[in-house]
């Protein structure tokens, strides 16, 4: 039996990571990239780029575009949370009849809005707490180890090709509470990444507003609790602050977003909590006091607030 091709849909840091693992341990991958001026900037760059403990490492993976004849069996969709229905859309026309579909995404929100546009399709959520990013176009550092959840919430059933990710050397486990999961680093983003770009600063910085985490952490518990994620919310202070003090001199994502000029997930992350906690009528006034000053200073910075 031909063994199935990994369609990687999104060149960030996690879908290159993921492309550059896979391809190392030879598999066959390919890069998915939007239109033709881009696979031409890719051509020239020669292939993707690991950059692991300083030793780096090219990868000439083939690219080419959404239009792109080939037919997808298996898909990783690796681009930001407010680009992902959209991108799925790009190549749902040349999706298999059995195709499976990988949604590496932050927060929540993008992957049912996916799963629902793709029904009969098995789509597979990923929860990742590995670090990278990209140095430069088509390069990645992988910047931390880390682990990756995977699951559907619908089945038990592991997928055949899990097989191929332990010969890639990419750390995973399948999970039947993956949901729990995906609320978990939620929570995780909520209590940090917004509060690293209001007080400009590193993760480890935040140990100077240590009250306002507290509280902020303890206000997210209440809210996963009202809905039914009591499990996800279990000592998550002490998580949000190990996670502080372990990544202490990085950067967080959206600070990088924000430095950049790039649009940032805020309507998967905090948007997403304070929607779910209006829609089951739970007060979470920190949360959206949060929210509403993280969307005043990214319009301050000419960026959107969704």
């Amino acid at each position: 039996m031909k063994q199935a091709i990994w369609h990687i849909l999104g060149a960030g840091s996690l879908g290159s990571l993921w492309a550059t693992r896979l391809a190392r341990a030879g598999l066959p991958v390919r890069l998915i990239l939007r239109d033709e001026a881009r696979l031409a900037t890719y051509a020239a760059k020669g292939g993707l780029t690991l950059n692991e403990q300083g030793t780096l490492q090219t990868f000439a993976i083939d690219g080419q575009t959404v239009s792109a004849p080939e037919p997808i069996q298996r898909l990783l969709v690796a681009c930001k949370a407010y680009d992902a229905e959209q991108a799925v859309a790009s190549v749902a026309s040349r999706l298999s009849a059995n195709a499976q579909v990988l949604l590496l995404q932050n927060g929540l929100g993008s992957q049912d809005a996916v799963a629902r546009s793709l029904a009969g399709k098995r789509c597979v959520f990923v929860s990742s707490t590995e670090g990278a990013f990209r140095d430069e176009d088509f390069s990645v550092v992988f910047a931390g180890h880390g682990f990756n959840w995977l699951g559907d919430g619908q089945t038990a059933s592991t997928p055949p090709w899990l097989a191929e990710l332990a010969l890639a050397a990419i750390p995973h486990q399948w999970t039947a509470d993956i949901l729990e999961r995906l609320w978990r680093k939620l929570a995780l983003n909520c209590a940090i990444n917004p509060l690293t770009v209001l007080h400009d600063c590193r993760n480890g910085e935040l140990l100077d507003h240590q009250q306002e985490v507290r509280q902020l952490c303890a206000e997210l518990g209440f809210v996963l609790g009202r809905c039914g994620q009591a499990r996800a919310a279990e000592n998550l202070q002490v998580e949000v602050e190990r996670v502080i003090q372990a990544t202490a001199a990085n950067y967080s994502s959206m600070y990088q977003d924000v430095a950049s000029g790039r649009r940032t997930e805020i309507n998967y992350l905090l948007g997403y909590v304070c929607n779910e906690a209006a829609r089951r009528d739970c007060p979470a006034p920190l949360l959206n006091d949060l929210r509403q000053r993280l969307i005043a200073h990214l319009n301050a910075n000419g960026l959107p607030g969704n």
